[in-house]
């Protein structure tokens, strides 16, 4: 009883020596934290870039195959018993873009290293 009496008191003497470690700061959660839905990477050679979803839309702009945006919303359209996505995306501009004409990834880091494939090529 003794030696477990004396084995305790040394693991807390022991224990108080330790220095504090430093303190880990985790980055957010990305589900939680992003103001984004993800990134998109322009797979068509030009796609253009539209004032509004579906109907009566109007041109803004284009934007180039390679090219990397961030996606803000995803509203999905039904026109001719046909459901498109649409995304509103920002980056060089700001607009509504077809979902077909680019790829969706979780983080910047591999949509910038999916367009430096298109790039090599």
């Amino acid at each position: 009883m003794k030696f477990l009496f004396a084995i305790v008191i040394c693991s807390l003497c022991m224990s108080c020596n330790k220095k504090p470690q430093d303190m880990i700061i985790l980055a957010p959660t990305p589900p939680l934290s992003r103001s984004v839905i993800g990134y998109g990477l322009i797979t068509s050679g030009y796609s253009r870039l539209y004032d509004m979803r579906g109907e009566d839309k109007k041109s803004i702009g284009l934007l180039r195959k390679g090219s990397v945006v961030e996606i803000i919303e995803r509203w999905p359209v039904i026109q001719e018993n046909k459901t498109e996505s649409w995304l509103f995306v920002r980056g060089t501009y700001s607009g509504w873009i077809r979902e077909k004409e680019l790829e969706v990834y979780d983080t910047l880091i591999q949509a910038q290293t999916a367009s430096s494939k298109f790039a090599n090529k």
